[in-house]
């Protein structure tokens, strides 16, 4: 029960930094201001990590390598963690492979969240600030999909395809890590 505990705990807190590290990518990325409530959230709990490692890390392009490298830490120092827990039984050799099938778990959840917020503003409050922001922070995810999918009596399914297809991703995903840790 005690690791069961401590695992939820390190999993919330690792999720909640490094969930916001990728979305520090994403907001510049899509050149989102950093001036407002969600964007001022963001640099308040990335920024002790992020702006060290840019001294280090070039930008790739657009994208901010920096915070890509943060999450990776963060979910590395998660997993590192839960095995110093368990004893240090499993191959510790492994922690670097399995946080990064763990980073690549909280981006299909952490896009799941964003695109299912945006569809329910979309229909709770489709012109206010907080849509808008949804609308741009999910549109290059969900254009591709648009583009193919043909709308079935005016409605636009590109958001439950999408959905869909990061749980598949995401079931994917949970069982490649656990034929690692077992």
């Amino acid at each position: 029960m005690f690791f069961n505990l401590m695992a939820m705990l390190l999993d919330i807190a690792a999720s909640l930094v490094a969930g916001a590290c990728l979305l520090r990518l994403l907001m510049q990325w899509q050149r989102v201001s950093f001036r407002q409530p969600l964007g001022q959230f963001v640099c308040a709990v990335t920024d002790w990590l992020v702006l060290p490692l840019r001294r280090h890390i070039p930008a790739w392009g657009k994208l901010d390598t920096a915070s890509v490298v943060g999450a990776w830490l963060i979910k590395l120092a998660q997993y590192g963690l839960m095995w110093a827990l368990m004893g240090g039984r499993g191959a510790w050799g492994l922690l670097p492979l399995v946080s990064v099938v763990g980073l690549a778990q909280l981006v299909a959840s952490a896009l799941s969240a964003l695109v299912f917020l945006y569809v329910l503003m979309s229909w709770l409050q489709p012109g206010s600030v907080s849509y808008h922001l949804l609308q741009i922070l999910s549109q290059p995810f969900l254009d591709p999909l648009r583009s193919r999918l043909p709308r079935l009596g005016g409605v636009d399914i590109s958001a439950w395809v999408f959905l869909i297809l990061m749980q598949v991703l995401a079931m994917v995903l949970a069982g490649l890590q656990n034929s690692w840790m077992m």
